[in-house]
Protein backbone atom coordinates (compact mmCIF):
# COMPACT_ATOMS: atom_id res chain seq x y z
CA UNK A 1 0.00 0.00 0.00
CA UNK A 2 1.51 3.38 -0.87
CA UNK A 3 -1.53 5.88 1.30
CA UNK A 4 -1.44 5.43 4.98
CA UNK A 5 -4.09 3.49 6.49
CA UNK A 6 -6.11 4.36 9.39
CA UNK A 7 -6.12 2.79 12.91
CA UNK A 8 -7.47 2.68 16.42
CA UNK A 9 -5.24 4.72 18.48
CA UNK A 10 -4.19 3.11 21.83
CA UNK A 11 -5.48 -0.39 20.75
CA UNK A 12 -3.25 -3.36 22.02
CA UNK A 13 -3.16 -6.11 19.09
CA UNK A 14 -5.90 -8.85 18.60
CA UNK A 15 -5.09 -12.05 21.17
CA UNK A 16 -5.61 -15.40 20.02
CA UNK A 17 -9.00 -15.11 22.57
CA UNK A 18 -10.27 -12.18 20.71
CA UNK A 19 -10.05 -13.53 17.44
CA UNK A 20 -11.96 -17.19 18.79
CA UNK A 21 -14.45 -14.57 20.39
CA UNK A 22 -14.51 -12.33 17.07
CA UNK A 23 -13.97 -9.19 19.14
CA UNK A 24 -13.14 -6.41 16.95
CA UNK A 25 -11.22 -4.07 19.51
CA UNK A 26 -11.13 -0.68 16.88
CA UNK A 27 -14.65 -0.26 17.99
CA UNK A 28 -13.86 -0.22 21.33
CA UNK A 29 -12.37 3.93 20.64
CA UNK A 30 -13.16 6.67 18.24
CA UNK A 31 -9.63 7.79 19.17
CA UNK A 32 -7.59 7.08 14.84
CA UNK A 33 -4.18 7.37 13.79
CA UNK A 34 -2.78 6.67 10.71
CA UNK A 35 0.55 4.96 9.43
CA UNK A 36 2.10 3.43 6.48
CA UNK A 37 2.09 -0.12 6.66
CA UNK A 38 5.76 -1.78 5.68
CA UNK A 39 5.60 -2.40 2.18
CA UNK A 40 6.58 -6.79 3.49
CA UNK A 41 4.11 -6.80 5.85
CA UNK A 42 2.42 -10.78 5.44
CA UNK A 43 -0.27 -11.75 7.14
CA UNK A 44 -2.21 -15.42 7.02
CA UNK A 45 -5.82 -15.69 6.85
CA UNK A 46 -8.05 -18.94 7.40
CA UNK A 47 -10.30 -19.42 4.57
CA UNK A 48 -12.23 -21.59 2.84
CA UNK A 49 -12.55 -22.42 -1.31
CA UNK A 50 -15.81 -20.52 -0.94
CA UNK A 51 -14.40 -17.64 0.75
CA UNK A 52 -14.80 -14.52 -1.48
CA UNK A 53 -12.38 -11.80 -2.06
CA UNK A 54 -14.42 -8.95 -0.31
CA UNK A 55 -14.56 -11.53 2.79
CA UNK A 56 -10.54 -12.02 2.52
CA UNK A 57 -10.20 -7.99 1.90
CA UNK A 58 -12.33 -7.32 5.62
CA UNK A 59 -10.21 -10.23 7.20
CA UNK A 60 -7.15 -8.71 5.98
CA UNK A 61 -8.41 -5.14 7.64
CA UNK A 62 -9.54 -6.65 10.69
CA UNK A 63 -6.15 -8.11 11.18
CA UNK A 64 -4.51 -5.10 10.36
CA UNK A 65 -6.65 -3.40 12.78
CA UNK A 66 -7.06 -1.39 9.98
CA UNK A 67 -10.94 0.80 10.19
CA UNK A 68 -10.66 2.42 7.03
CA UNK A 69 -13.73 1.71 4.99
CA UNK A 70 -13.03 -2.31 2.62
CA UNK A 71 -14.34 -0.52 -0.65
CA UNK A 72 -10.61 1.86 -0.74
CA UNK A 73 -9.02 -2.04 -0.82
CA UNK A 74 -8.68 -4.54 -4.24
CA UNK A 75 -6.86 -7.50 -3.92
CA UNK A 76 -4.39 -8.52 -6.84
CA UNK A 77 -3.23 -12.05 -7.68
CA UNK A 78 0.22 -11.79 -8.44
CA UNK A 79 1.79 -14.34 -10.67
CA UNK A 80 5.44 -14.81 -11.88
CA UNK A 81 5.01 -15.82 -15.69
CA UNK A 82 8.34 -16.03 -17.92
CA UNK A 83 10.41 -14.39 -15.54
CA UNK A 84 7.86 -11.47 -15.02
CA UNK A 85 5.85 -10.73 -12.63
CA UNK A 86 2.35 -9.77 -13.44
CA UNK A 87 -0.96 -8.24 -11.23
CA UNK A 88 -4.00 -8.89 -11.88
CA UNK A 89 -6.86 -7.00 -9.90
CA UNK A 90 -9.64 -9.88 -8.93
CA UNK A 91 -13.61 -10.08 -8.78
CA UNK A 92 -15.10 -9.26 -5.31
CA UNK A 93 -16.88 -12.32 -5.88
CA UNK A 94 -13.57 -14.45 -6.80
CA UNK A 95 -12.19 -17.12 -4.57
CA UNK A 96 -8.91 -16.64 -3.76
CA UNK A 97 -8.28 -20.23 -1.73
CA UNK A 98 -9.74 -21.55 -5.05
CA UNK A 99 -7.68 -19.85 -7.18
CA UNK A 100 -4.81 -20.96 -5.20
CA UNK A 101 -5.85 -24.54 -5.09
CA UNK A 102 -5.48 -24.48 -8.58
CA UNK A 103 -2.21 -22.85 -9.44
CA UNK A 104 -0.96 -25.76 -7.19
CA UNK A 105 1.57 -26.09 -4.05
CA UNK A 106 4.18 -23.31 -5.41
CA UNK A 107 3.85 -19.99 -3.50
CA UNK A 108 6.26 -18.19 -6.25
CA UNK A 109 3.98 -18.96 -8.95
CA UNK A 110 0.94 -17.58 -7.87
CA UNK A 111 0.53 -15.32 -4.42
CA UNK A 112 -1.63 -12.37 -3.31
CA UNK A 113 -1.36 -8.93 -2.70
CA UNK A 114 -3.67 -6.58 -1.52
CA UNK A 115 -3.36 -2.79 -3.03
CA UNK A 116 -5.08 0.62 -3.19
CA UNK A 117 -8.45 0.26 -5.17
CA UNK A 118 -7.61 1.95 -8.72
CA UNK A 119 -10.68 2.11 -10.39
CA UNK A 120 -10.32 5.47 -12.12
CA UNK A 121 -12.86 7.32 -10.24
CA UNK A 122 -12.49 7.83 -7.13
CA UNK A 123 -15.15 6.34 -4.98
CA UNK A 124 -15.47 9.71 -2.58
CA UNK A 125 -17.90 8.39 0.09
CA UNK A 126 -15.43 5.92 1.09
CA UNK A 127 -13.54 8.67 2.96
CA UNK A 128 -14.19 10.23 6.05
CA UNK A 129 -14.72 13.40 6.60
CA UNK A 130 -11.24 14.63 7.85
CA UNK A 131 -9.41 12.81 5.05
CA UNK A 132 -11.83 14.95 2.49
CA UNK A 133 -10.86 18.11 4.40
CA UNK A 134 -7.11 17.04 3.87
CA UNK A 135 -7.84 16.32 0.43
CA UNK A 136 -8.89 19.57 -0.18
CA UNK A 137 -6.21 21.52 1.73
CA UNK A 138 -3.41 19.34 -0.36
CA UNK A 139 -5.60 20.56 -3.74
CA UNK A 140 -5.31 24.11 -2.29
CA UNK A 141 -1.68 24.16 -1.91
CA UNK A 142 -0.75 22.35 -4.91
CA UNK A 143 -2.96 25.06 -6.93
CA UNK A 144 -1.26 27.84 -5.12
CA UNK A 145 2.03 26.51 -6.35
CA UNK A 146 0.91 25.69 -10.12
CA UNK A 147 -0.63 29.43 -10.10
CA UNK A 148 3.23 30.81 -8.83
CA UNK A 149 4.78 28.79 -11.31
CA UNK A 150 2.61 30.26 -14.33
CA UNK A 151 2.73 33.86 -12.90
CA UNK A 152 6.87 33.43 -12.85
CA UNK A 153 7.03 32.43 -16.33
CA UNK A 154 4.87 35.11 -17.25
CA UNK A 155 6.70 37.34 -15.83
CA UNK A 156 9.91 36.27 -16.91
CA UNK A 157 8.30 36.45 -20.48
CA UNK A 158 7.07 39.77 -20.20
CA UNK A 159 10.63 41.14 -18.66
CA UNK A 160 12.30 39.67 -21.66
CA UNK A 161 9.28 41.06 -24.20
CA UNK A 162 9.87 44.62 -22.84
CA UNK A 163 13.72 44.28 -23.25
CA UNK A 164 13.77 43.49 -26.66
CA UNK A 165 10.73 46.30 -27.56
CA UNK A 166 13.84 48.57 -25.45
CA UNK A 167 15.98 47.54 -27.75
CA UNK A 168 14.41 47.81 -30.39
CA UNK A 169 13.33 51.30 -30.18
CA UNK A 170 16.51 52.26 -30.33
CA UNK A 171 17.23 51.00 -33.69
CA UNK A 172 15.81 51.29 -37.35
CA UNK A 173 13.33 49.00 -38.04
Amino acid sequence: LRRPVTVPAGIRPQSIYDAIKEVNLAATTDKRTSFYLPLDAIKQLHISSTTTVSEVIQGLLRKFMVVDNPQKFALFKRIHKDGQVLFQKLSIADCPLYLRLLAGPDTDVLSFVLKENETGEVEWDAFSIPELQNFLTILEKEEQDKIQQVQKKYNKFRQKLEEALRESQGKPG
